[in-house]
């Protein structure tokens, strides 16, 4: 699916977007499950279910949250209840070019929506994806699907290319799991930050140990992002998985493996946090029935 330059500039940059990663039908398909999602998050006033395999609400909403302006900003593991999600994980061309940079042999971690509606303050500090979910090698592939397109003006994807080849940064404040890095570290790479732009079907390959963030959705459009995380077959978690689901290590393609691949590496592990979102994690406040939480 992919060419050798399209490789290479993956493993250089640590990033690659590539267009039409799933079939119109199938985009259409994800898109009117987040509208009804959507629709159906106006009738609560907190997160709600059904719940994830470790008991957390499936659905969290930012504390501005209305039914008459709906802050809807994560959907976990969108795959547990709806086919047309899963489908896209098990036969899209999106599948088809992970294996490319990280097969023959992929199998499936976990997934999400982020989603920025218009006027919503969800934003995205800082982090390495790798910090969340280490494994015993770093062949780990984020995919973000873009529901919708992706601009300056919406809340893009901004990334530091090349970071990936850099040293893990800690996502800890003294004892406290921050979920993002420190200030410093942020401000440090803030002027090399590349926006990552692109219409709704387009894919964002992005390397576990690459550095991102986002900004709010400042515009009247929506940005949504379908977000899979897989793995090597040969790679396996060192930590319980944050966004646990009955399909994690699924083999998308190729084939298992028993045998692990060590790569010689200080790894420090998460917090398996127990809130809604990671959002939470990294101080945004969730919607609340009775108030702030």
């Amino acid at each position: 699916m992919l060419s050798e330059a399209q490789i290479d500039q993956f493993w250089r940059d640590g990033y690659l977007v590539v267009p039409n990663a799933v079939t119109p039908d199938q985009l259409d398909g994800l898109r009117r499950e987040v509208a009804g999602w959507v629709e159906e998050s106006r009738h609560h006033r907190s997160p709600f279910g059904p719940p994830t395999l470790d008991g957390r609400p499936r659905f969290d909403m930012g504390e501005e949250h209305s039914a008459e302006r709906p802050a809807l900003r994560r959907i976990n593991n969108p795959s547990d209840i709806s086919a047309a999600y899963m489908e896209v994980v098990k036969n899209s061309a999106m599948t088809d070019m992970v294996a490319d940079l990280i097969g023959p042999d992929v199998k499936f971690h976990h997934c999400k929506i982020n989603l920025k509606l218009p006027g919503t303050n969800t934003e995205v500090g800082y982090h390495q994806d790798f910090a969340y979910t280490p494994h015993t090698n770093d062949d780990l592939v984020t995919s973000l699907l873009m529901l919708d397109d992706m601009t300056a003006e919406n809340g893009c994807l901004k990334v530091i290319p090349g970071s990936h080849r850099g040293p893990l940064y800690s996502l800890y404040d003294g004892e406290r799991f921050t979920g993002a890095v420190a200030p410093a570290v942020e401000r440090r790479f803030k002027p090399e930050e590349v926006s990552v732009m692109g219409p709704a079907g387009s894919v964002c390959f992005m390397h576990t140990c690459l550095l991102h963030g986002s900004d709010a959705n400042r515009s009247t459009r929506s940005r949504g992002l379908y977000i899979c995380v897989m793995s090597a077959a040969d790679a396996f978690p060192l930590s319980r998985n944050v966004m646990a689901n009955p399909n994690e290590g699924m083999i998308l393609r190729g084939h298992p493996t028993r045998t692990a691949r060590l790569e010689a590496r200080d790894i420090e592990l998460p917090i398996a946090y127990k809130q809604a979102s990671f959002f939470v994690v990294q101080g945004q406040r969730s919607a609340s029935a009775g108030g702030r939480t």
